[in-house]
C-alpha cells in the first residue's frame, strides 16, 4: 500500500484550508488590534470626563496668574497633525499600486509632520506659565496632553520601523497588515487630538 501524501504544497485540499487559516489568522490580528485601540478610548474617554467634571466644578479652575492658553501656535499644529491623516491615505494608496517611491515620500512626509507636532508641543510646554504641580488644571493639561505626545511618538516610531521595512526585497508580499495597522493608529491618534484640542484649546 502507497503511503498517503499529505504535503501541503502537493495536496490542494491541505494547501486550501492552509490559506484559509493565513487569512484567519491576519484577521484576527487586525480584530485584536481594534479591541485595542478600542481599550486606548476609553482610557482617553475617561480623563476627558474627569476634565469635563473638575472644569465645571472647581470654583478656582485656572492657576493664579493664568488667565488662558495661547491658542496660535496649538491650532497649526493641529492642521499639521490632522492634514498627515491624509498623507499617509495616500501613501497606502501608492503602496497598494506597488509604487515604492510614492509610498516611501509621503510616508516619510507624515513622519516628518508627526515629528513637528512633537517639537510644537515641546515649545509650547516649554513656554507655559503653569506646571504639572499647579492644581487639577495644571495636572490634567499635562496628563492630557503629554499621554496624548506618548501615542504621538509611538506612531511616529512604527511608522519608521515600517519605512525601513519597505526597503527589504519583498517585505510586503507577505502581507500588509503591519502597514495598516500603523495607518489606523494614527487615524486613531489626530482623532483623540481633535476632541482633546476641542476640549482644552477652544472651551477656555
Amino acid at each position: 500500500m502507497q503511503p498517503v501524501n499529505t504535503s501541503v504544497s502537493e495536496n490542494p485540499i491541505l494547501e486550501a484550508a492552509h490559506e484559509a487559516a493565513h487569512h484567519e489568522h491576519t484577521d484576527n490580528r487586525m480584530f485584536g488590534f481594534v479591541v485595542f485601540l478600542l481599550s486606548e478610548s476609553v482610557i482617553f474617554l475617561s480623563f476627558f470626563a474627569g476634565y469635563i467634571v473638575y472644569k465645571t466644578t472647581s470654583l478656582h479652575w485656572l492657576p493664579d496668574g493664568v488667565t488662558g492658553l495661547e491658542i496660535k501656535e496649538p491650532t497649526i499644529n493641529t492642521i499639521i497633525l490632522v492634514s498627515s491623516s491624509f498623507t499617509i491615505y495616500i501613501a497606502e494608496k501608492f503602496l497598494h499600486k506597488n509604487n515604492l517611491w510614492g509610498f516611501r515620500a509621503f510616508w516619510l512626509l507624515t513622519i516628518a509632520m508627526g515629528s513637528y507636532f512633537l517639537y510644537g508641543q515641546a515649545v509650547e510646554w516649554s513656554g507655559l506659565a503653569f506646571g504639572f504641580d499647579d492644581g487639577v488644571f495644571g495636572g490634567s493639561f499635562y496628563l492630557l496632553t503629554g499621554f496624548h505626545g506618548l501615542h504621538v511618538l509611538t506612531g511616529v516610531l512604527l511608522q519608521l520601523i515600517m519605512l525601513v521595512r519597505s526597503f527589504l526585497p519583498n517585505e510586503y508580499d507577505k502581507g500588509l497588515y503591519g502597514i495598516e495597522a500603523t495607518s489606523l493608529f494614527w487615524h486613531f491618534v489626530d482623532v483623540i487630538w481633535i476632541a482633546l484640542f476641542t476640549l482644552i484649546y477652544v472651551w477656555q
